[in-house]
C-alpha cells in the first residue's frame, strides 16, 4: 500500500500502517511526505517546491548562475520524482526482507530527505566550504543557439584545441593543470566560444564527438523524445485508447531476461468498481443496484 497524505490524515481514516497490520503482518506500507512522518515538521504541508527551497536546492542551484538576483523559477518538480524512486527502491528491499521473514513493514519516505540525499557536493561544502566556488561547465554560443563542451580529462582537452585550432593550449600554462585551468575558466570558455559561435550547434556537437570531446547541443524534450538512439532503446511508450494515445517515459534500464516497459492497462475511471465492491466486499447485485441508484459512484460508473 502506498500512501502520500499528510502525517495524520491515514490515521484518522483508520487506514495507517498500525491499525492494517494487525490484520495483515505481511503488509508493506509506503507513506511518503514532504518532512517524514515525525518530528516538529512531519505535518507541515509540503509541495516540491516548498521542498526544493526548504532544502537548500534552490539555493544552490542560484549560486551557480553567479549574479541571478533570485533564485531561478523552477517548474521540474524534482522531489516528488526522486521521492517515488526512492520508495519503489525502498519497498524491493521491504518485499525482499518479507520474503525472507514472512513479515512486512512500514516505509517512510521523506521528499526533503531525497533532496538532501542529492546534494552530494553541496552538504560536504556546507561543513568544509572550498576556499572558492567549483568552477561548472557552462553554454556556450553556437550561431543558431547553444551547445554544452564538458572537455573534463586532459585528453579532452587536447583533442578539443586540436579541433578548434589552438594547439598551443596545450601546452599553455593557464590551462596545465586542474586548478589553472578553474583559475582561468572564463578565458577557456572565450576560446572555446570564439570557435563554437562560428558553427550551428549540430555542426559543433558532431565535430567534437567525432573527435572524442564530449559535447551537446541544447535540445527541447520533443529533439530528445525523437533522437535515433531514443528510438532504438525505446525510450518512450505509446500508451492510451485509440484517438488518446500519447508517450511516456519507459524505465532508463534494461532487464536481460525481464520485460519492462510501460504496458497499455489504463482502466478508465470508475471500471472496476462494482468488481471490487463484489469481490472484495462481498455485496450482492441488489446491494451494488442500491448503492448506484443512491449516486455513490459518481457520474462515471463501471459501464462507461
Amino acid at each position: 500500500m502506498v500512501e502520500n497524505f499528510r502525517p495524520g490524515v491515514m490515521k484518522r481514516l483508520g487506514l495507517d500502517y498500525e491499525t492494517l497490520e494487525r490484520d495483515n503482518p505481511r503488509l508493506v506500507y509506503c507513506s511518503i511526505s514532504g518532512f517524514g512522518q515525525t518530528g516538529p515538521m512531519s505535518r507541515a504541508p509540503a509541495y516540491a517546491p516548498i521542498i526544493h527551497a526548504a532544502s537548500g536546492y534552490e539555493d544552490a542551484y542560484a549560486r551557480y548562475q553567479g549574479d541571478a538576483p533570485r533564485p531561478a523559477n523552477n517548474g521540474i518538480f524534482i522531489a516528488d520524482v526522486l521521492g517515488a524512486i526512492n520508495a519503489a527502491s525502498a519497498i524491493q528491499t521491504a518485499l525482499l526482507q518479507r520474503y525472507r521473514t514472512g513479515r512486512g513493514q512500514c516505509v517512510d519516505v521523506s521528499l526533503m530527505d531525497s533532496v538532501l540525499g542529492m546534494l552530494i557536493y553541496e552538504v560536504q561544502n556546507a561543513q568544509f566550504p572550498a576556499e572558492r566556488q567549483r568552477q561548472v561547465y557552462q553554454p556556450v554560443r553556437a550561431n543558431d543557439g547553444w551547445v554544452m563542451v564538458a572537455a573534463i580529462t586532459p585528453r579532452n582537452l587536447a583533442a578539443l584545441f586540436d579541433v578548434i585550432g589552438f594547439p598551443e593550449g596545450k601546452t599553455d600554462p593557464r590551462f596545465s593543470t586542474v586548478a589553472e585551468k578553474e583559475a582561468n575558466w572564463d578565458a577557456l570558455l572565450r576560446i572555446i566560444e570564439g570557435w563554437t559561435s562560428q558553427r550551428t550547434a549540430l555542426d559543433c556537437e558532431l565535430t567534437l564527438m567525432k573527435a572524442g570531446v564530449p559535447c551537446s547541443r541544447y535540445r527541447t524534450v520533443g529533439e530528445a523524445m525523437s533522437d535515433p538512439q531514443a528510438m532504438h532503446r525505446q525510450s518512450m511508450a505509446m500508451i492510451g485508447s485509440e484517438g488518446e494515445a500519447f508517450q511516456v517515459a519507459n524505465a532508463p534500464y534494461k532487464l536481460s531476461d525481464s520485460r519492462v516497459e510501460a504496458r497499455n492497462v489504463l482502466p478508465h475511471l470508475g471500471q472496476d468498481t462494482e468488481e471490487v465492491l463484489r469481490s472484495v466486499l462481498g455485496y450482492d447485485d441488489a446491494r451494488v443496484a442500491e448503492m448506484r441508484a443512491q449516486g455513490a459512484f459518481g457520474a462515471v460508473t463501471g459501464q462507461q
